[in-house]
């Protein structure tokens, strides 16, 4: 069954060069991507993998505001009662990798993360989703 991923930029974080890279990398893994463009709100990316219908939604984070906005994303998909799994990609320190799983977050994916990792990583989460 093919992996649907939403990635999307929440925040008024501009950077787009790199999630438009994730993109193609995963669709070159044979994923279905939706991207939201910049500029999104927790509620518009919950609302958005919900009515994609996506298993896993992809966030990329470089402002700085991680803790803030990836929480706020897997609350807006609970609110709605919604399991999809989020994953983050950007600029985490190690530091904050307990807190974002606390979180929720199912992954997180730092500089230097491989295509590889990253594809393996997703392909694991929705795995354990949908069991």
């Amino acid at each position: 069954m093919t992996v649907r991923v939403l990635v999307a930029k929440v925040g008024l974080d501009g950077h787009d060069r790199g999630i438009k890279v994730v993109a193609r990398l995963l669709r070159d893994a044979r994923m279905e991507v939706v991207y939201t463009g910049l500029f999104q709100t927790p509620e518009t990316v919950a609302i958005a993998a919900i009515q994609e219908d996506v298993d896993v939604v992809g966030l990329s984070m470089l402002s700085g505001a991680h803790l803030t906005l990836a929480p706020l994303v897997v609350e807006a998909l609970r609110a709605r009662g919604s399991d999809i799994p989020v994953v983050v990609g950007g600029i985490v320190p190690n530091n904050d990798l307990d807190d974002m799983r606390a979180a929720g977050v199912a992954a997180v994916f730092g500089p230097g993360a491989s295509a590889d990792e990253m594809v393996a990583a997703i392909n694991q989460v929705v795995s354990q989703s949908r069991a």
